[in-house]
């Protein structure tokens, strides 16, 4: 199942878009650039945001790591610098040097069945290694267990390394489709030992006028890219569910900060352009999919090009819907803690398989959507367990036909691209043909 380095792209993230290239066709036929020109913004964006965690100790800044889902307007709102080292095992893998770290953190010991981000991460803190040169060293991490319960073992191991403390934020999975009142009192509680955490480490009050402030720009960042998305609806699509899991960097990593809101207002613009034009991101699209569970980071051109062979276009995916949907429950200032606790109780890999179903069947609607892809991600548990029966529900309740791929988000030793490309291709015929058969 394994692939040569050699023979794999080497997309660095901050410096080359792994998804578009210049191609010709539009909706009218006529040669048109396919790239979509606010990537340059984003590059130079993230890179900022990278020098700036690097210097931070320099600058006397604290730095805290902290997971994808976690409440970061808490450190915003404090001043202090938060580093994402799932971004940078996205990074690295997209860069090809994904592998070489993995294989660093199982010759410690770690075993491949191990999330491959965390490998990733225990292979740039032992190595130095990365697109980067290794991540700033963190004052202390703030782990949110609404992902996975795997954070919660991996940012312990990162802070015995670094000999420093771990804050873990517990947010009790749904298995309702409203979020029960005690579970948001529990993590409300939880937000108030935060505070207290942090007015000790920092040694002054917690500014909660500041809070509220990074708040309501989180909501508005969140809102931006919730209303990106959307304009993926329009057929033909203006953007690929491709350029999505590029583009949402900002939302993950700076949300909560007037440059991320600045970006999104630049995106929508180009893309709302794109509308107005009835430009299609894939030439001659003639299938509309969705895409279930994290990307495949390292393929995601080569995945991109063959979607756009078979004139498939991947309108969207609940992954990247994932962070759209925080801003709406952001909105009440006067109630902000019970309004946090829900946007970060409530995350899609945190719902129940009947909510899961349901979320699914609205994009659908939605998307006009006549397929969908499920990837079955080695590394990500939480989020494929159960994906057969998934599909096979939201197959009988909306009549739309969908496959399980099998690979990893990272790991390019579990990816056979084509077993993978003829599942595609079989699929699309299918579909051609008017069915799931």
């Amino acid at each position: 199942m394994s692939n040569s380095k050699n023979d794999l792209k080497k997309d660095d993230p901050i410096k080359t878009d792994p998804t578009n290239e210049k191609s010709s066709g539009s909706s009218g036929g006529q040669e048109k650039d396919q790239r979509i020109a606010a990537f340059k913004k984003m590059k130079s964006l993230m890179a900022t945001h990278y020098l700036t965690a690097k210097n931070a100790g320099f600058n006397e800044q604290p730095i805290a790591w902290v997971t994808s889902g976690a409440p970061v307007e808490f450190l915003h709102a404090a001043g202090i610098v938060a580093v994402y080292p799932e971004n940078h095992a996205a990074m690295a893998s997209t860069a090809a040097m994904g592998v070489e770290l993995q294989e660093a953190a199982e010759g410690l010991g770690y075993s491949p069945d191990l999330c491959s981000y965390a490998r990733t991460d225990i292979g740039q803190m032992t190595t130095g290694g990365g697109p980067i040169m290794g991540l700033p060293r963190p004052d202390f991490l703030l782990a949110c267990n609404n992902i996975c319960n795997t954070t919660v073992k991996w940012y312990e191991t990162a802070g015995r390394h670094y000999g420093v403390p771990v804050f873990v934020l517990d947010t009790p999975f749904v298995h309702e489709e409203e979020i029960p009142e005690p579970t948001i009192t529990y993590v409300k509680d939880q937000f108030h030992e935060f505070v207290q955490f942090l007015e000790e480490k920092l040694g002054r009050p917690f500014d909660w006028d500041a809070f509220v402030e990074v708040l309501m720009r989180s909501a508005s960042a969140s809102t931006l890219w919730g209303e990106v998305l959307e304009m993926c609806q329009a057929v033909p699509s203006p953007m690929t569910g491709f350029d999505a899991f590029v583009h949402m960097a900002p939302i993950v990593t700076l949300r909560g900060l007037q440059e991320c809101i600045d970006y999104y207002e630049v995106l929508k613009a180009e893309i709302e352009e794109r509308v107005r034009e009835n430009f299609g991101a894939v030439p001659e699209e003639r299938h509309r999919l969705l895409w279930d569970n994290l990307p495949i980071w390292f393929r995601l051109r080569g995945l991109s090009e063959k979607f756009a062979s078979l004139k498939a276009c991947l309108v969207g995916a609940t992954y990247t819907a994932s962070w759209a949907a925080i801003g709406a429950d952001l909105t009440d200032t006067s109630d902000p803690l019970t309004e946090l606790a829900r946007a970060y109780i409530g995350p899609y890999i945190n719902r129940s398989f009947p909510t899961r179903v349901r979320i699914f069947k609205e994009m659908i609607r939605d998307y006009s959507a006549d397929g969908f892809i499920m990837h079955s991600d080695r590394s990500c548990k939480p989020y494929s367990l159960g994906q057969h029966m998934l599909c096979e529900a939201i197959t009988r309740e909306t009549g739309a036909p969908g496959i399980v791929i099998e690979a990893d988000m990272c790991d390019e030793r579990l990816y056979a691209e084509g077993p993978i490309f003829t599942r595609l291709e079989a699929f699309i015929e299918k579909l051609d043909q008017g069915g799931a058969g």
